[in-house]
C-alpha cells in the first residue's frame, strides 16, 4: 500500500493528485538490518516496515525550502501558484511508501531492484522528486551499482540501510534514513542515477564498498576515490561529482538511451514499451539532464543469466573452471591477483572456458584499474587478453559480475542452458561484452 506522510509527520493514503504538497520523496524498502528485530527463534529478522523506518528518522523536520534550494516538480506537473504543484507547502515533505520485499540482504536479486526501478519510474510520473531504498548492507554497495546502470525513471535513487537494527543503543537507522532523504531532495545529486548514503558519507556506486563486518563506518570509496560528499546540518555538501554524470557515459549514451554494439541508440523506461524514443517523465538534473543508465528498459520480463566470479589464489589450478559452463553460468569473472593475473598452470582451463563463454577478468584488490598493458609473462594481462578475456577496467570482480550479467540480458544470451557455447563465446556477444565495460576502462568518465 502507498502512503504518504503530512508534514507533522501523520500518515495516511496517499494523495490523489500528481504533486499533492510539497516535494515528494518515495521511499521503498527492502528489509535488512534496518527493519530487523528480535525474533523468538533467536537474533533479528526484518519485519519493519519501510514507513515505519521513515518515522523514526523525524523527516517532518527536514526544511526542505533549504535542502533543495531551486529544485523545481517534474515538468508538466508544476501547480498554479509558485511551480511547485496544487496546493503545495512551501516547507512540506510528503513521502509515499513501497514494501517491495521483506528479506535478508543476500536474499535480494537483481529482479528485486528491477522492481525497484518500476516503482521509481511510476513515482516520478506521480511528481516524486527522488527514490530513498533501504535495505541490508551486505550487498548494498551491488544495489547501487545495479542501480547506477539501470535507473531509467529521470530521478536518484539513493540507497542507505543500518548497520545496528532498531533494538540496539545508537542505532544508526533513523540517521541514515534522514542523510539519504536530504540528498535525493538535493539538487546537487539530482544528475545522479543512484548513489549510496551512509554515516552521513555520500559515496559513488562505482567505487563504495563495505570494509568492515561491524564498523558503524563500514562503508568507504577508498583508496582511489573517497566519498563524493557529504550531509552535514541537514544540508549536502558535494565536492566532488562524477564526469559525465548528469550526460550519462561519455561516448556510449546518446540523448535517448545507450548505444547497442550496432550504434544504435536504445529507447528508455515507458519509451521502450511504447516503442518510441521519448524519456520517461522526470525531474531534470543539476545540468539540466536527468540521469541516463547504461542499461535503460529493463523489465520484469528480462532474464539475467547467472555470472560466476572465481577468485585465483597462489598455486590454483583454477580446475573449476571446467565445471562453470555445465553448472548453468553464462559468463564468469576472474578475481586475478595483483593486476588481474592467474597462474601460468592454469592457462589451458582458462583459455577452454573462454571458448565457452564471455570471461572477465579483474582484480582480487578490490581497488585500482585491471592491467591491460604492462605484464608479458604467462598469465598476465596481454595473454589474458589475447585469449579473448576482457579487462573490468575499475570494478572490483562483484561489480564486475553485476555489470556482465546486465550485459548479457541487454544482448539476449540467456541461461546456460538457453544459448549454445558457440554463439555465448562469438564475436557478437564479445563485442557487447567489450561495450560494456569500455567506460571503465582507463580514460573513462561516466
Amino acid at each position: 500500500m502507498l502512503l504518504w506522510s503530512a508534514p507533522d509527520g501523520r500518515l495516511g493514503p496517499c494523495c490523489s493528485g500528481p504533486y499533492c504538497g510539497g516535494m515528494r520523496i518515495h521511499i521503498a524498502a527492502l528489509g535488512g538490518t534496518i527493519a530487523s528485530v528480535p525474533t523468538d527463534s533467536g537474533g533479528v529478522s526484518p519485519s519493519v516496515s519501510g514507513e515505519d523506518i521513515a518515522r523514526a528518522a523525524r523527516l517532518d523536520t527536514i526544511d526542505v525550502d533549504a535542502v533543495a534550494g531551486h529544485a523545481i516538480p517534474p515538468e508538466g506537473q508544476a501547480g498554479e501558484e509558485g511551480g511547485q504543484g496544487a496546493g503545495a507547502s512551501s516547507s512540506g515533505l510528503q513521502m509515499t511508501f513501497e514494501q517491495v520485499a521483506q528479506v535478508g540482504s543476500g536474499s535480494i536479486t537483481v529482479e528485486h531492484l528491477v522492481s525497484v526501478v518500476e516503482s521509481a519510474r511510476t513515482a516520478a510520473s506521480e511528481g516524486a522528486v527522488g527514490v530513498v531504498l533501504t535495505q541490508g548492507t551486505d550487498t548494498l554497495e551491488e544495489t547501487a551499482f545495479v542501480l547506477s546502470r539501470i535507473n531509467d525513471s529521470g530521478i536518484p535513487i539513493v540507497v542507505t540501510g543500518a548497520m545496528r537494527n532498531p533494538s540496539l543503543p545508537g542505532a544508526d537507522g533513523p540517521a541514515n534514513v534522514r542523510a539519504a532523504v536530504i540528498a535525493a531532495l538535493s539538487p546537487q545529486v539530482r544528475g545522479l542515477a543512484s548513489a549510496l548514503v551512509m554515516a552521513d558519507e555520500i559515496h559513488d556506486p562505482v567505487f563504495v564498498r563495505k570494509d568492515h563486518t561491524s564498523f558503524i563506518h563500514a562503508f568507504s570509496s577508498g583508496p582511489s576515490a573517497g566519498p563524493l560528499g557529504w550531509v552535514s546540518e541537514d544540508r549536502v555538501i558535494l565536492p566532488h561529482v562524477p564526469a559525465g554524470s548528469c550526460g550519462g557515459l561519455a561516448g556510449a549514451v546518446g540523448a535517448g538511451g545507450v548505444v547497442s554494439a550496432g550504434g544504435e541508440a536504445q529507447p528508455v523506461g515507458d519509451a521502450a514499451a511504447a516503442g518510441g524514443g521519448a524519456r520517461p517523465a522526470g525531474v531534470a538534473g543539476a545540468a539540466g539532464a536527468a540521469p541516463r543508465p547504461q542499461f535503460p528498459g529493463l523489465t520484469s520480463d528480462d532474464v539475467f543469466p547467472q555470472v560466476a566470479v572465481i577468485a585465483v589464489g597462489l598455486g590454483d589450478s583454477l580446475a573449476i573452471l571446467d565445471g562453470v559452463a555445465d553448472a548453468g553460468y553464462a559468463g564468469c569473472v576472474l578475481a586475478g591477483v595483483g593486476g588481474g593475473h592467474v597462474p601460468q598452470s592454469a592457462l589451458p582451463a582458462v583459455e577452454r572456458l573462454a571458448q565457452q563463454m564471455p570471461v572477465v577478468y579483474s582484480s582480487r584488490t578490490g581497488s585500482g584499474s585491471a592491467l591491460e598493458n604492462t605484464y608479458g609473462y604467462p598469465g598476465a594481462e596481454i595473454g589474458l587478453q589475447k585469449m579473448g578475456l576482457v579487462p573490468s577496467g575499475v570494478l572490483d570482480p562483484y561489480k564486475a559480475r553485476l555489470q556482465l550479467r546486465l550485459a548479457l540480458a541487454v544482448g539476449g544470451v540467456g541461461a546456460g542452458g538457453d544459448v549454445g557455447a558457440d554463439v555465448r563465446a562469438g564475436a557478437d556477444v564479445r563485442a557487447d561484452v567489450e561495450a560494456a565495460f569500455a567506460p571503465f576502462r582507463p580514460g573513462f568518465t561516466r
